[in-house]
């Protein structure tokens, strides 16, 4: 059986990197080196959406900068150094790779609250510190999560002389995460800063214009689907969610790591004590917590579970098939979403420091788009979708059989 590689596997300092990816290591290294010993905090931040490559690159550059914390000629010996992600599944594969490679342990990697809150009970500070997923980081105080500052970036930069960190604001899914370009700005533009931007899409072997038609659904727009859509990549529109199922399934056989995957907008109907996702022929419980360490989509039993954005992002699938459930519907040709049918109410909660009930309403129907934009760039092989509004659903078949017919 032909499979992607394993998330660890990918992670790797091994994996092999492209020039530019080298190159951007590089410049970071040079840039760490270079304002480590100064009085001010310096950050550096990679922007780029889902799959091009930001957590590949932080791995081999932490794995760098852990070997260079060990020599002695190095400028970065002797350092303390520390790799943050707020993502249980992703910090899973972290720690999963950590024992395996020369100096870089388990306990060098964290979520932000823990370390946050372990330096300031040990009143220490220090040297460098990498955060992948930065745009899941809090943007507010959670005293359920134990965090009772009112930004993480801000705290981390604060505790560490370097930060560097990877963002993408079209990633950011919950309101007591809520950030964009504008917010992050205000927190780094007062220290030394560097940034890159990438843009070569890794992941999807979609063609420019795919990823830009999702782009574009995401931020509201329905437009034709590109004709070169499915020349190298598998992209079908369904009609019927489990026909969509038996597909995947079948491409599960074939290649491994296919899943069906949802939105929110599926209310618990307490059956078993599961949550489900029911559609006309089609039945299946949502993902279950996953209190193993492997990540849910290499766990083969997942195959008979509807995966969510938060088991699903960061993650490759080879191929993934998509739900748009209730909240995502049709209006002419705009995508718009109805938040009175948003069933996660944790991900959209109030936030004092937003008092506008219409920019706060559009900021939430942002967010639910941004979960769509996570889940339809899951799929290194194909993209299969499906939509719950009778007249999305009827758009994009249009659309799609147009394409089929060119």
């Amino acid at each position: 059986m032909s499979e992607i590689n394993a998330a660890n596997e990918k992670l790797s300092p091994e994996h092999q990197l492209t020039k530019e990816q080298s190159e951007l290591i590089n410049k970071i290294e040079t840039f760490t080196k270079h304002h480590i010993n100064d009085q001010k905090h310096a950050v550096f931040t990679i922007y780029g959406d889902a799959g091009t490559g930001k957590s590949v690159i932080l791995s081999k550059l932490f794995y760098d900068i852990q070997q260079m914390s060990k020599d002695k000629d190095s400028k970065l010996y002797h350092t303390d150094n520390h790799f943050l992600v707020n993502h249980p599944e992703i910090l899973k594969v972290y720690k999963n790779m950590a024992g395996d490679e020369k100096n870089v342990l388990k306990k060098n990697f964290n979520r932000p609250t823990s370390f946050i809150n372990k330096l300031d009970k040990e009143q220490k500070s220090v040297d460098i510190t990498v955060i992948d997923e930065a745009h899941l980081l809090l943007s507010r105080g959670d005293h359920y999560n134990n965090f009772y500052q009112e930004n993480q970036l801000n705290e981390v930069i604060k505790r560490s002389k370097v930060t560097i960190l990877v963002f993408d604001h079209r990633q950011v899914l919950r309101t007591k995460s809520f950030w964009n370009l504008d917010r992050l700005h205000k927190i780094i533009d007062p220290y030394t800063n560097g940034e890159y931007h990438l843009t070569h899409q890794f992941r999807m072997t979609a063609s420019d214009e795919l990823v830009h038609w999702i782009n574009h659904f995401t931020d509201g727009k329905l437009e034709d689907i590109p004709e070169n859509a499915d020349d190298q990549y598998d992209f079908r529109i369904f009609d019927n969610a489990e026909k969509m199922r038996k597909e995947i399934v079948k491409r599960n056989n074939q290649v491994g790591l296919s899943r069906i995957v949802s939105t929110s907008g599926y209310p618990s109907t307490l059956d078993g004590g599961k949550h489900y996702v029911i559609e006309p022929d089609f039945k299946m419980p949502w993902d279950q917590y996953n209190y193993t360490q492997t990540p849910w989509a290499e766990i083969p039993e997942t195959i008979n579970e509807v995966g969510s954005m938060f088991t699903c992002q960061g993650f490759d699938l080879n191929y993934v098939g998509v739900i748009l459930g209730p909240p995502i519907y049709l209006d002419e040709n705009n995508v718009k979403v109805d938040l009175n049918n948003f069933t996660d109410v944790e991900s959209l909660k109030k936030r004092k420091d937003i008092n506008d009930p219409n920019e706060f309403n559009k900021i939430k129907a942002q967010l639910v788009l941004n979960s769509v934009n996570v889940l339809m760039k899951r799929g290194v092989k194909g993209l299969y979708i499906f939509a719950h509004d009778d007249n999305l659903r009827n758009a994009l078949m249009k659309l799609y059989n147009k394409i089929k017919r060119a």
